[in-house]
């Protein structure tokens, strides 16, 4: 998510307020914050291992 790399650019190097980073990207004040103090550099997300209507085909 090349967007969290981009909002911690735009408020740490270039001094871009939380408010009109809320006005470029849509996202919300709350959300930006947590990007900002999170150490992480993506989120990860935890995909659930489905099994496929097909596997028993294959």
């Amino acid at each position: 998510m090349a967007l969290l790399s981009v909002i911690r650019r735009w408020h740490f190097r270039q001094q871009v307020p939380i408010r009109e980073i809320e006005r470029r990207t849509g996202l919300s004040r709350n959300t930006i914050r947590k990007y900002l103090r999170a150490d992480t550099v993506e989120p990860q997300f935890k995909v659930p291992e489905r099994p496929s209507k097909l596997d028993p085909y294959a």
